[in-house]
């Protein structure tokens, strides 16, 4: 029994000794072999510098902003404009654009609640032939109406076909001119009396035209009197006023085969017509007045028999 319990003694003792002769160094020292490993080794080794930090992100924001298109806008700053033209004259609507790139533009016409399509791009879809694109290089994508009549005036809008759209709005204004075959007194007249071998004077007055004209012509029915050499003795002269003319027709010894129907003409827009009375001693206003004359006589004669019917009648009854 007891060399059982020296045996474990003994045992113990060389465990004891075994473990006595062990190095106690439980943490690393600094001359370890550890502490010479990189510095960033002990950093965090995600790849974290694949995602944008804040800076990034905000570069990012700004390049990707700068590589939009631009936005498209007109030249005319007021985005409307007035345009006057004279009846039967071309006009041109004038649309200029910048930065437009691969946007569209059309032309619309609108009359109330309604919007007629005029054109898009450079292709025309309205049934006027009279409408058409005219674009100008570099920017002016410009309606062209021709012949303009007193309905084509009112509401036009050139469109941009952008988010929201842009829209350019046109007011057309078709003056109609005026024209008058006018007295002595500046008064429209219908009739004019000339005696024979006197000379024939005729004013006509042009007015409401937006551009200068001197394109007034006269006629003496259909025959033209302007450039006329057969009879002799006519000339015309026509003068420039602000917003129109004043034409003269001078026509020397009339004679009665002068008589008839003249007519001042703004081209084929607009005219006036006179009568001209050519007279061999006859009175104007005779002949103005000429039937009232001759009835006057015959119903004072008619007016005295009448009494003396009644005069007779009444002493009969006596």
């Amino acid at each position: 029994m007891k060399s059982q319990v020296h045996g474990v003694a003994a045992i113990y003792l060389l465990l004891q000794c075994v473990s006595g002769a062990a190095p106690k160094s439980s943490a690393l020292q600094s001359g370890s072999s550890f502490m010479n490993l990189p510095r960033k080794f002990w950093h965090d080794t995600y790849t974290y510098t694949d995602l944008p930090g804040e800076d990034e992100e905000q570069e990012d924001e700004s390049a990707e902003s700068t590589t939009h298109d631009p936005y498209p806008f007109f030249d005319d700053a007021n985005m409307a404009a007035n345009v006057t033209t004279q009846l039967g004259n071309d006009v041109y609507l004038h649309c200029r654009v910048n930065d437009l790139r691969e946007r569209t533009v059309s032309w619309v016409r609108r009359k109330g609640d309604e919007v007629h399509l005029i054109t898009v791009g450079r292709q025309t879809y309205s049934s006027d032939s009279r409408y058409s694109l005219q674009f100008q290089p570099p920017n002016n994508w410009q309606l062209l109406i021709q012949y303009s009549n007193e309905r084509d005036e009112g509401h036009y809008e050139c469109r941009i076909s952008s988010y929201p759209p842009l829209v350019y709005l046109v007011y057309l204004i078709v003056v109609v001119p005026r024209v008058e075959i006018i007295d002595e007194r500046g008064q429209a007249t219908l009739d004019k009396f000339y005696k024979a071998g006197s000379t024939i004077e005729l004013k006509c007055i042009i007015s409401r035209v937006p551009q200068p004209t001197s394109y007034v012509t006269w006629k003496h029915g259909m025959r033209m009197l302007n450039y006329d050499t057969s009879r002799g003795g006519i000339s015309v002269k026509t003068d420039l006023l602000p917003g129109g003319a004043m034409s003269r027709l001078y026509i020397a010894n009339a004679n009665r085969y002068d008589t008839g129907n003249y007519t001042c003409a703004l081209a084929d827009i607009a005219q006036a017509t006179v009568s001209v009375h050519v007279l061999n001693g006859e009175n104007p206003a005779a002949m103005q007045h000429g039937g009232g004359a001759q009835w006057k006589p015959m119903l004072g004669n008619a007016v005295v028999l009448l009494l003396l019917l009644l005069g007779i009648s009444f002493n009969a009854f006596r």
